[in-house]
C-alpha cells in the first residue's frame, strides 16, 4: 500500500485531502514560499477535526536553511507548542553553508521534540552527498522519516538518486519521495521509485 501525504497551507486544504482519501497531512503555511510554521490556531483545529496523522512543519523564515541562534529559539519555541498542543511528529531541517545538514542543531531540536517523531524536509536535497548525510541521522532516534526528491525539481528527474536513498535508509528511515508527485503521475513515480511514501500539493488531486 502506497502512503499519500497532503502538504497544505489551510484547514480547509487539510479537511478536504482527507476527504479525498489522504492518509497524512503536512500542516504548513505559506506554500509559496515553500513552506513555514503554521500559527497555533490551525494547529489546534487540525488536531480537533482531522481523523488522519498530522505532522507540524517547523520552519522560522522563508530563504536558506542556514539558521542563526534566534532562528533556533524560534524554532524550540514552536517544538515546544506542538508537543503541548498533542502533535505526534513535526518536520524540521537545518545546513550549513556547504549544503551539507546540520547535525548539532538537528540534535539538539530533535531531542526537544522527543518523545514526538522527526520528518527531516528537503533540506538534505541541499547536501552534496545525502547518502553520507543519511549515516550522519542514525544515530538521532526520533528521526524516522526524510523527504527528498532526488536533488532534483521532480521526484522523476531524482528517481535514481532517491532508489539509492531508500537502499541506504533501509529499516532505519523512511523516504518520502516528493518533487511534483501529483494524483496522475503517482504511478509513474512509483514505478522508477518503488517508495513506499509519496508527498505533494496535488498528492490526491487540486486543492481549493
Amino acid at each position: 500500500m502506497k502512503i499519500l501525504e497532503a502538504c497544505v497551507d489551510s484547514l480547509p486544504q487539510a479537511l478536504q485531502a482527507q476527504a479525498r482519501g489522504a492518509h497524512r497531512i503536512e500542516l504548513c503555511s505559506r506554500l509559496d514560499l515553500d513552506g513555514l510554521s503554521p500559527d497555533h490556531e490551525t494547529i489546534r483545529a487540525a488536531l480537533t477535526l482531522l481523523k488522519i496523522p498530522t505532522k507540524v512543519m517547523i520552519r522560522p523564515r522563508p530563504g536558506t536553511f542556514i539558521y542563526s541562534e534566534e532562528d533556533l529559539l524560534e524554532m524550540e519555541r514552536e517544538i515546544l507548542f506542538c508537543k503541548e498542543t498533542g502533535v505526534k511528529e513535526v518536520v524540521l531541517g537545518a545546513c550549513l553553508p556547504s549544503g551539507e545538514l546540520d547535525i548539532p542543531p538537528i540534535r539538539r531540536l530533535a531531542e526537544l521534540a522527543a518523545p514526538m517523531a522527526i520528518t527531516i524536509h528537503k533540506a538534505i536535497d541541499e547536501s552534496p552527498d545525502p547518502l553520507a548525510d543519511i549515516e550522519k541521522l542514525r544515530p538521532i532516534s526520533n528521526i524516522t522519516h526524510m523527504l527528498s526528491s532526488g536533488k532534483q525539481a521532480t521526484a522523476l528527474a531524482g528517481a535514481a538518486l532517491l532508489r539509492e536513498m531508500i537502499r541506504a535508509a533501509g529499516d532505519r528511515f523512511t523516504i518520502i519521495v516528493a518533487g511534483k508527485v501529483t494524483k496522475e503521475n503517482l504511478q509513474e513515480v512509483y514505478a522508477a521509485t518503488g517508495a513506499k511514501e509519496y508527498h505533494g500539493k496535488r498528492i490526491v488531486g487540486e486543492l481549493s
